[in-house]
């Protein structure tokens, strides 16, 4: 009996750095096709001309991070005329902050904190571009965040119109959006040159789910840690939720439930305990990044009879509280519908005219709990 405990010191995990959320495989498989298509956007850019700009389109843990950032890793090993900078718009969300980090990418250090305009700050990344004569590719992975007050549109217009007055200036873009399409209606100045490849990433099926969380358990475990039978029902788990990234985050919980047992091997008991957390990833990443005021409206939304209200019964709630006016209302609403947490349709004509109706897109209970942590 001893033999099967696990002692203080001992751990299941050969490598947990494989069961991180970031981590980048060496080895990419299932999603040739879309590799493919993104080669063939980049081909012109090795050339020396604008690159055919992308929108990788999916639901999320369907690789198209994880995409981008091999492709950044061919470029870069093959050219160093083409500079790739690879952007997370839930970090980075306006366009100062992203041309911030394309000039880091640049010069190797970031800019001034304060004391340089905009102009300025564009001005030298262009110059150094020119004079390298290098194309620049950026990527904007999770582009919804910038939806709100249309940054969007300044980001796109600077990017790809620039080149009318800078000659030497060539830039394409690489966006990664997690819907089947793009429903935001771009200024009709950016849409006429941004015109992308789209390129869809379905959700993976049982089988290429199972053969990715079965690499990761070989490369993330000991031997005889997760048995045939627990790694079925993580997969059969996995392709319930469509989002590959909740069973890589299932195969690490899983394997700290049993080190909590001191055991030497998971149990299906330990996946099923660790899959009630698992399965509220997106919730946790995206309730994580709002404001006060966005959580306050998230839980007004959520409190209503089957997380759903008119737009109007809401905004009486949300102003009633916090004295917002309506226009900062609506842009806290964009934001969570660009987040996927809620989403917005419109009844018949009625004697008011059309009303909007705003939904929540996951258990109500599970976004209480988790707004108030």
């Amino acid at each position: 009996m001893k033999d099967d405990m696990l002692l203080w010191d001992e751990t299941l995990f050969k490598d947990p750095e494989v069961f991180e959320l970031d981590y980048v495989p060496e080895h990419f498989d299932h999603r040739e096709a879309q590799m493919k298509s993104l080669r063939f956007c980049v081909r012109p850019a090795i050339r020396g001309a604008r690159p055919v700009n992308a929108l990788c389109l999916g639901p999320p843990g369907t690789g198209k991070t994880t995409a981008i950032i091999k492709l950044f890793e061919e470029i870069e090993k093959h050219t160093r005329s083409v500079i790739t900078v690879h952007i997370n718009c839930q970090i980075d969300g306006t366009r100062y902050s992203i041309f911030s980090r394309i000039y880091k990418k640049i010069f190797g250090v970031a800019p001034p904190s304060s004391g340089i305009s905009f102009k300025r700050l564009f001005d030298k990344i262009a110059n150094e571009l020119a004079s390298r004569e290098a194309v620049l590719i950026v990527a904007l992975d999770d582009v919804s965040y910038l939806f709100p007050e249309k940054e969007i549109d300044q980001i796109l217009y600077t990017l790809l119109r620039s080149h009318e007055s800078l000659p030497g200036f060539r830039a394409g873009v690489m966006a990664a959006h997690s819907e089947p399409s793009m429903k935001y209606i771009l200024d009709p100045r950016v849409e006429s040159v941004f015109r992308p490849e789209e390129i869809l990433f379905p959700p993976y099926k049982r089988d290429e789910i199972f053969a990715i969380l079965s690499r990761r358990a070989q490369l993330g475990f000991y031997p005889g840690v997760l048995s045939q039978d627990v790694l079925d029902l993580v997969v059969d788990l996995t392709t319930e939720s469509g989002d590959l990234r909740v069973g890589i985050d299932l195969l690490k919980r899983a394997g700290m439930e049993a080190e909590r047992r001191a055991s030497r091997s998971i149990s299906e008991e330990d996946v099923r305990r660790a899959f009630s957390s698992s399965r509220f990833l997106h919730i946790e990443h995206a309730i994580r990044s709002l404001s006060g005021d966005e959580r306050t409206l998230l839980r007004i939304i959520a409190e209503q009879p089957g997380g759903k209200a008119q737009s109007g019964e809401l905004y009486r709630t949300y102003h009633g509280i916090t004295q917002a006016g309506y226009t900062k209302f609506y842009e806290i609403l964009k934001r969570l519908e660009a987040l996927r947490l809620v989403e917005t349709s419109f009844t018949g004509p009625g004697m008011r005219g059309r009303s909007r109706i705003i939904r929540l897109r996951c258990d109500p209970a599970e976004v209480i709990t988790r707004v108030k942590e």
